[in-house]
């Protein structure tokens, strides 16, 4: 008797089985926004479907102007971009910078076996 498919090989199975093409999720710092989203075009030109951070706590905006619901926010997002990651087919690292969130971020696609691509290889923190 085989064993259950586990939701990972479920995900897999399922985006095989509706054509899915490939899905990229950016990570960085936001500094890079202005990187990511020529990532992100070259990546959708490429044929991939991309997923990055939508927001940048730090530019100003209403949604997150009162400092104690900017924490909160920021948890949530982090853990939206985790979402996106599980989602993701392989994860494209941007920037010749890596801060702590970053480096949570890589480790976490790598401890879910993620390829891990870099716009800037040196900064890869296990190279």
């Amino acid at each position: 008797m085989s064993q259950p498919l586990t939701p990972e090989e479920q995900l897999a199975a399922a985006k095989k089985q509706l054509h899915i093409p490939a899905i990229v999720a950016i990570c960085g710092s936001t500094r890079f926004m202005a990187e990511m989203a020529e990532a992100d075009l070259r990546e959708t030109v490429a044929g991939r479907i991309v997923v990055k951070p939508g927001c940048d706590l730090k530019s100003p905006n209403a949604l997150w102007a009162d400092p104690t619901e900017a924490q909160t926010l920021k948890v949530r997002l982090d853990a939206l971009h985790r979402a996106k990651i599980r989602l993701a087919d392989e994860v494209l690292v941007v920037g010749d910078y890596i801060g702590d969130s970053t480096r949570a971020e890589i480790g976490y696609a790598r401890s879910l076996n993620k390829p891990v691509r870099f716009t800037h290889p040196e900064v890869d923190p296990d190279a």
